[in-house]
């Protein structure tokens, strides 16, 4: 009999287990598609973190009113878990385009989902109660509580995203809730009542999600299909992001999720905009460094001056430079550039690795995505450009992309005020990229002997750039603002404004 009870008290703590896992990577789920398809921002992970763990407070709460058959009740929940947990990921793929609410339907999704989940640790404890002294109840149940979301939160941005993506991340664990309960079924079978229709709900359950697991992909297809409206050639989930490449006749596009990257028509206007200044000012460019532009397409425009002859190239995403060095259409794009022997590529995260760096550098040109989050807000904050101040040498020339003075001034000016408290000469200026708007810049030097509008070299066969920069640094009334704060790295106010100017045209 205590042999018995002992299987039966270690089953159920493995359940325990098992629900943290799957409870934290529906919350992780939900908090990416979220931030995938509603835009990048702290505040969607924070309205679904809060969301999932008030739900959990309610499931608790009702876990008190279910009082009959608590072992059956257990393996329904944990079926139901399961199935909702599961398949939300893909529901919400699907309906992202066409449903009026989406947010209304995601946190939904996300309430019952933690309502489930709040209600599974009160019902396993009460099944347990008469069995088990309490302090050694509330120890067990917390510790496998508490490791199950350690792994899930390990697991998730390091195996399960990169691998499966975050469809089938969701219905591979639904499958895990589901199995837990089909076990139960059998190996607890004595206790369960009506234990045959229990066994039928659990397999038939399993079954539908590992029918849409095999179909994933498809169904994953089909929806980016739809949220693009173009010919998708090409998706990757990498640690950090998920990678769209879609053609349309003769542009090409590239998403990072779900934000256009450029477009194969003009993104010539973005980069030479970016590159040229800051090449045509510099007294030398011997040594160059590019932080960010995985995508190769900066490199590319500065490869087109010969006496470059070292550039240094730090991005976070090896899935994305791997791409770029090794995708045929691509290639064709940046004109192989990330596989030209004067560039060294460094995966590593910008902000450490400029701590770290002791060589000095001629130019940077710094080309990060938008600052639409705290890790990426951290790149455009007072700290980070003295660190970079720290690697130039002396009359260096820096250029950092400072996202559109139309529709975000604050964030804009933000950005060019915060180096101004850095570098003795800050100067604005912008471009107009059909596929983005008026898209602007912002160019710093580190001396006073070299000015804006000084032009010590050029380049011919430029489409667009044509290295008059007094043409491109006049702002009207409409992309300027009054008042703006420095970004530090402890307030990120650059995040917020971004949020709140971005947030208005989405």
């Amino acid at each position: 009999m205590g042999k018995r009870f002992l299987k039966f008290e270690y089953l159920l703590l493995f359940a325990v287990f098992t629900i943290a896992t799957c409870g934290l990577v529906y919350e992780l789920v939900a908090g990416t598609l979220a931030s995938y398809l509603l835009g990048d921002s702290v505040k969607q992970f924070s309205f679904i973190i809060g969301v999932y763990l008030f739900s959990m407070g309610v499931g608790s709460y009702f876990s008190k009113f279910l009082t009959k058959n608590l072992l059956n009740t257990f393996v329904e929940i944990e079926i139901l878990v399961g199935l909702v947990g599961g398949l939300s990921s893909v529901l919400l793929f699907l309906l992202f385009e066409s449903a009026i609410s989406f947010q209304l339907i995601l946190y939904l999704l996300v309430f019952i989902t933690g309502c489930l989940v709040g209600l599974e640790i009160p019902l396993l404890m009460n099944i347990l109660k008469d069995k088990v002294e309490f302090r050694d109840l509330v120890s067990n149940v917390f510790t496998f509580d508490y490791i199950g979301a350690l792994l899930a939160s390990i697991l998730f941005p390091l195996l399960l995203v990169p691998k499966l993506g975050v469809m089938g991340t969701s219905l591979f664990f639904g499958m895990i809730n589901i199995s837990i309960a089909i076990a139960l079924c059998f190996l607890l079978k004595s206790s369960l009542k009506k234990v045959y229709l229990l066994k039928i709900k659990a397999i038939f359950s399993f079954l539908i999600l590992l029918v849409v697991f095999l179909f994933s992909d498809t169904i994953l297809s089909y929806s980016e299909g739809k949220l693009y409206g173009e010919n998708i050639i090409y998706t990757h989930s990498t640690q950090y992001q998920r990678i769209v490449l879609t053609h349309n006749k003769n542009d090409y596009r590239l998403y990072l999720n779900n934000n256009l990257q450029f477009s194969s028509t003009d993104e010539y206007r973005y980069h030479e905009a970016l590159v040229h200044p800051v090449m045509s000012m510099a007294k030398k460019v011997d040594n160059v460094l590019v932080l960010g532009g995985g995508d190769g397409l900066a490199v590319r425009e500065i490869l087109k001056y010969k006496d470059v002859k070292k550039i240094t190239l730090v991005d976070l995403d090896e899935g994305m430079t791997t791409l770029f060095k090794t995708n045929t259409i691509l290639l064709g794009f940046n004109k192989n550039a990330l596989n030209n022997p004067k560039v060294t590529v460094y995966n590593k995260d910008a902000y450490i690795w400029a701590k770290n760096c002791r060589e000095k550098f001629d130019v940077v040109v710094i080309d990060f995505p938008d600052p639409s989050n705290y890790s990426l807000g951290k790149l455009y904050s007072l700290n980070f450009y003295t660190t970079v101040k720290k690697i130039l040498a002396p009359d260096a020339v820096v250029v950092v992309q400072t996202t559109s003075p139309y529709f975000a001034p604050k964030s804009f000016w933000c950005i060019n005020k915060t180096m101004e408290q850095v570098f003795p000469q800050v100067d604005a200026y912008h471009a107009y990229v059909p596929s983005f708007g008026e898209w602007g810049y912002s160019i710093a030097m580190n001396g006073f002997s070299t000015n804006f509008n000084q032009v010590n070299r050029t380049v011919n066969g430029l489409r667009f750039y044509n290295y008059q920069f007094e043409k491109f640094n006049y702002f009207s009334e409409d992309m300027s603002v009054k008042e703006v704060e420095i970004n530090r790295l402890d307030n990120q106010i650059l995040v917020r404004y971004f949020d709140e100017e971005w947030g208005k045209i989405q």
